[in-house]
This record gives structure tokens, sequence and C-alpha cells, in this order.
């Protein structure tokens, strides 16, 4: 069992095909699982063995090393896609220039301004998309977009034509959508590929909340004929292969691996030597962390375990498992 060709998707306007999963490296980064390179590039290239073409990544999470190892053993080069909090033409210079040097590639497929919040903040970041501009005419990046968990994002995105890609968050109950309703959500995404725009989601299991509904919740996702990909965090090749029955409508079939995964759950560790310093919950975009009496406390029903937290933390303290 595997997908093919004829699974593959048109993004957007562009002239990517991408298989229906993409590859989300997120949960076996540092951020994360902290996969060493040797079991991250081998359980890419078992995804790639599989059919799946569409590798997303960024700056961030540390992934890149297992993506390169990952294309000099298969032989295979997927597309890709990274993100970065770059602003301005140093930052965005530095991003870009990195990303090619430790992926060990020519060119970025799909470039995008990490976690961006609306208009007013796509406009502030003008400078950056400029240096992104002046990269793809050279043919080292391929596509320009944006990444974020908010409505207003997606609507902002509307006034800048060259934005070709959204990474949008969504999922069948709308969990971590900062701004309004999944209805919303869907309502502005459907406008953005009316403009020609191209969708990928994020967060389709709401960072682990939908687990006990993940058939149903990924059907959702994939069901949309407006995302052509939709980046899920795998860690195991149970998972990768469980996700594709699940989208070739053959997860009757799979229902051993089904049972193994049943009792996986995820959760955020604060280790006792938090300072509560307050890093965290500065950046988190859910709103998820709070000050306790002796360490930060997660609010359990707002996480979805982005990593972005763990990211921050000057004592190393916080660790998404």
């Amino acid at each position: 069992m595997l997908l093919s060709n004829k699974d593959y998707r048109r993004l957007g306007l562009t002239d990517l095909k991408v298989s229906p999963i993409c590859f989300g490296t997120l949960t076996i980064s540092p951020l994360q699982r902290n996969y060493s390179i040797e079991e991250g590039n081998t359980l890419l290239r078992k995804a790639y063995e599989l059919g799946i073409n569409f590798v997303d990544t960024a700056e961030i999470y540390g992934t890149y090393g297992y993506i390169r190892e990952s294309i000099k053993r298969s032989g295979f080069r997927p597309i890709i896609a990274t993100k970065a909090y770059c602003y301005d033409v140093k930052t965005a210079t530095k991003s870009v220039e990195s990303a090619l040097k430790e992926l060990d590639t020519d060119y970025i497929d799909i470039f995008l301004l990490h976690e961006q919040t609306s208009y007013h903040s796509i406009k502030g970041h003008q400078e950056a998309i400029e240096t992104l501009l002046e990269y793809k005419v050279q043919g080292k990046i391929k596509h320009v977009g944006i990444s974020c968990h908010t409505i207003s994002a997606v609507q902002g995105s509307f006034a800048f034509p060259e934005i070709e890609i959204i990474h949008p968050i969504y999922n069948m109950r709308g969990i971590g959508i900062a701004d309004g309703s999944k209805e919303e959500m869907l309502k502005a995404i459907n406008t953005a590929v009316d403009m020609g725009k191209g969708i990928y989601g994020m967060k389709a299991l709401g960072g682990g909340h939908l687990i006990k509904n993940k058939e149903e919740a990924l059907k959702h996702c994939f069901s949309m004929k407006s995302f052509s990909s939709v980046a899920i965090g795998m860690q195991t090749v149970d998972e990768i292969v469980y996700n594709i029955s699940i989208y070739l409508d053959k997860a009757k079939e799979y229902q051993d691996i089904a049972r193994r995964l049943e009792g996986k759950k995820r959760e955020i560790l604060i280790h006792d030597w938090c300072t509560s310093c307050g890093k965290c919950k500065d950046v988190c975009p859910q709103k998820a962390l709070n000050l306790g009496v002796e360490t930060m406390e997660v609010d359990t029903k707002k996480c979805v375990f982005c990593g972005y937290c763990a990211r921050v933390c000057p004592d190393f303290c916080i660790k998404v498992i």
C-alpha cells in the first residue's frame, strides 16, 4: 500500500504536485522527540518509499540534517517547505543561506514567514518578503508564503499576491485557531484558494487532542478540496502506514496498527528546575501557559503541542513528548 502519482495534488497555481500527506518534522525534532540524525532520516526514507513526496520543516525545528541525510541515503529529493521568523534583509538572508547550506541543496521549494498573525504582521515583514523574492528571481526559492494560526493572517494575505502558499491551522473541531471558528477559517481558506493560493494544512489532529478520533479527523481534512496536502507529525512507521491507509480508505485492513497506536498520548513535561521566568508564556500562541505556585503550568485544553515554549526556555526544562 502506497501513495502514487494519481493521489498527488497541484499546490495552488504552482507546478508542484504534492502528496496529500506531508511529513511534518516537528514531532521528531529536538523540540519534541529529539530523534538522532540516523533515526530521523530513516523514518523519512520510509515515508518516501510509501509515496510521501512532501516534507515540512522550519529553521527552529533543527531537522534540516534529517532531511539532508534522507536525500543522500535515498537519492530521492522531496518537495521541501521551510519557514523562519525573519523580518528584514539581514535575518531573511541568514535564514535562507542557512537552509540552503544545512539541507545541502541548490533551492528551497517553499519558504514561509513563520507564524504570521494578520495583514499588519505580514506588512511588517515586507523587507523579508522582498528579500525572499530576490532569492526567487535567483532560482534559490521557488515559492513564498506564510504559516499561521489565525484567520486574520489568511485574510491578510489576500493583499499580497506574492504570497503563493498558506500553511494554516485547521481541524474538524477548530482546536488552536486563535481568533475564530473552523467555519470562519475555512471561509478564509476557500477565498485564498479562489485567488490561486496553495493551501497545505497543519494540526489536523489538534496537536494530539483528536487522537481518539484520528480516522474521522484525518478524513475530514483529506476531504477538503481546498487543501492540497495536510502536514502530519509522524514518529513511527506504524503512524505513516496508518495515516496513508486512512487516506486510501483502507484503515479497516490495518486495525492491528490502530490498536498499537490507541494508547499513545502526548504531553508537555515541565521539570522541577523551572524558574517561572515566563518566556514560554510570552511566545505561546494558544495562551496555554500560566504561572503556577512553583513552576509554569499548562492548560491542556488549549495546548496544541507546537513546542514553541520549549524553544525559548533558557533552562531547557520543557519537553514535548
